[in-house]
């Protein structure tokens, strides 16, 4: 017995309300309010990564199990919904295998929830090129192509450093393109695999331009969402300490 969108539909919200509790959560653990305190056992701290692993396999293995009949493949939907959220909240500890949370790299993590969350919201709206009931056409095999190219540039600007621009262009296809295209942000994983000294100085002079002009708000939203970092200290070129706080490039 199929059960329809429902089980998605109960990922979708699972996922945005744990990540809205979860940040709650930890603003308060940070500020030292309420009743909530660091989860340490035997001197470890047991991130909610951890926790988020274990539902996550176990509403895979349910939703296996029981080939999508009801209620399991809604109870599956909630279990990754809240699992899934628990660990991309802390894909940057993951990433940099270390306590990045509260640091400038820890807002890596908010990014990829945004990116995350709105690729499940347009496939609740509907969006799924590849299904056909009259087979696949010319028409569908257009759309599925487009829909490539646009995930193709999403993710380039993924790796562009450019996690706003990219969480926008899910939505306007535009934006993304143009993303794409444009210098990668200094420091990012496309910046450090394409580009030779020249054109990393470019980069640097452009991020550093716009960041002057739009950096202040892009950081603002991101603070509101989640929680104004830890300011890091590195070293510049000069040897000089500077705050490594970046907006956002477009």
């Amino acid at each position: 017995m199929t059960t329809g969108r429902l089980p998605f539909l109960l990922l979708f919200v699972s996922f945005l309300l744990t990540f809205l509790s979860t940040r709650t959560i930890t603003r308060m653990i940070r500020a030292g309010r309420g009743p909530f305190r660091n989860n340490i056992s035997g001197g470890v701290h047991i991130h909610h990564a951890v926790p988020g692993i274990i539902l996550t396999l176990i509403g895979a293995y349910l939703s296996v199990a029981t080939g999508g009949t009801r209620p399991w493949a809604e109870v599956a939907g909630v279990l990754i919904g809240v699992g899934s959220s628990l660990i991309l909240d802390e894909f940057a500890l993951i990433l940099h295998l270390k306590d990045v949370y509260w640091s400038p790299q820890g807002q890596l993590s908010v990014q990829l929830v945004a990116l995350t969350l709105s690729v499940m919201g347009l496939a609740l709206l509907g969006l799924n090129p590849i299904t056909a009931t009259d087979g696949l056409g010319a028409g569908h095999v257009v759309v599925v192509v487009s829909a490539l190219v646009h995930l193709a540039a999403v993710l380039i600007c993924v790796r562009k450093g450019k996690y706003s621009t990219a969480v926008i262009g899910v939505f306007v296809p535009p934006i993304s393109w143009v993303g794409a295209f444009r210098l990668a942000r200094p420091g990012s994983v496309w910046a450090r695999h394409h580009y030779d000294a020249a054109k990393g100085v470019r980069a640097k002079d452009r991020a550093d331009g716009f960041d002057a002009r739009f950096g202040r708000w892009g950081l603002n939203i991101a603070d509101l969402i989640a929680g104004r970092p830890s300011e890091q200290a590195v070293a510049g070129p000069s040897g000089q300490l500077a705050v490594n706080r970046q907006g956002e490039q477009g």
